[in-house]
């Protein structure tokens, strides 16, 4: 072997060496850049989420009314009183439905009007500017517009009679028959222009040429929506899902203004049942340990959500590509 040649490889083995460091040294700087900008998120978050999270399960463990120590250890006894509680029960039962009958009911809604929207015609911003509005109006200002037009001598039944329609005028927050329906009316009505607004900026993502090609080959209308554009808009719609979801799990505010769970807890909500026992009761234990229920119950159905829906979207479900084994 010729000495020089060795010398020579010995000298192209050391000299990376230096930009080895560097490579290194980039690469903390960048973890530090990273730290510092994250940083203060991640205080916060654990300032306003993981710290109550953690005094919560704390509380629940004790039979507590708020004031003096706790001194009543009870273990898991106020778990154990909630998940009996038939009231519980229905509250679930009740979030449950509404996520459910949000989806099934703001989702065609949505998509339809979205569609339209769509398409150029006069008027198309006003069109829009109207539908967003009430999900921008405060749910305290809804709440109790609604719970005013709602009432028996309200505008609704009063509308209902000047049309010839008065015997259908009825109690519509006081009949437990129909008052989770008109909850969810109302709820519908604030809520369904997030989902038009969230589908607006996902067609605004789908290509015109593929409409135009569609048109090309003699697909109508309505074929070009279902077989191009809606499929298209699948991660927009998943997305949507996933905050109706949270959002009708996490329900209190305008439940609380419209019915405040009656009548006869036709409407209670997790939320407004922990609240009653909490604010009105002074149960704080017992109030901490539904309020780590449903932390539980929201954390549940977000992770299998995640896992068997949006995991859709992230492109792990890409097959991987196989290693070739190299002969020597």
């Amino acid at each position: 072997m010729n000495p020089g040649a060795t010398g020579q490889a010995t000298a192209w083995s050391v000299a990376p060496g230096p930009r080895g460091r560097g490579a290194s040294s980039n690469e903390w700087r960048k973890r530090l850049e990273i730290f510092f900008f994250v940083a203060p998120a991640l205080l916060l978050f654990a300032l306003f989420v993981v710290v109550p999270v953690v005094q919560a399960a704390r509380y629940s463990v004790f039979r507590w009314n708020g004031l003096g120590p706790m001194e009543n250890f009870v273990g898991l006894q106020n778990y154990v009183m909630a998940l009996g509680d038939t009231i519980f029960q229905r509250a679930v039962t009740n979030n449950l439905t509404i996520a459910a009958l949000s989806i099934a009911i703001q989702l065609p809604i949505g998509l339809l009007i979205a569609l339209l929207l769509n398409r150029k015609f006069p008027g198309q911003t006003a069109m829009r500017v109207i539908v967003f509005v009430p999900y921008v109006l405060a749910e305290v200002v809804a709440g109790v517009i609604w719970k005013l037009l709602l009432q028996p001598q309200g505008g609704v039944n009063a509308f209902l009679e000047g049309i010839g329609l008065g015997g259908f005028a009825k109690a519509w927050v006081g009949d437990p028959n129909v008052a989770l329906w008109t909850v969810m009316g109302v709820l519908t009505w604030k809520y369904c222009g997030l989902a038009i607004v969230l589908l607006l900026a996902g067609l605004q993502g789908v290509p015109e040429e593929l409409h135009e090609a569609a048109s090309i080959d003699g697909a109508s209308w309505w074929q070009t929506q279902r077989k191009i554009t809606i499929p298209l808009l699948g991660p927009t719609i998943r997305t949507w899902m996933f905050l109706s979801m949270i959002g009708s799990l996490q329900l209190f505010d305008m439940v609380w203004i419209l019915t405040k769970g009656g009548p006869d807890n036709a409407t209670v909500t997790m939320a407004t049942y922990l609240i009653r026992q909490g604010t009105e009761r002074s149960q704080y234990g017992y109030s901490s340990a539904v309020a780590i229920i449903l932390f539980v119950i929201s954390f549940i159905l977000a992770g299998l959500f995640q896992a068997f829906v949006l995991n859709r979207d992230s492109g792990d479900d890409k097959p991987k590509q196989r290693r070739k084994k190299v002969s020597r």
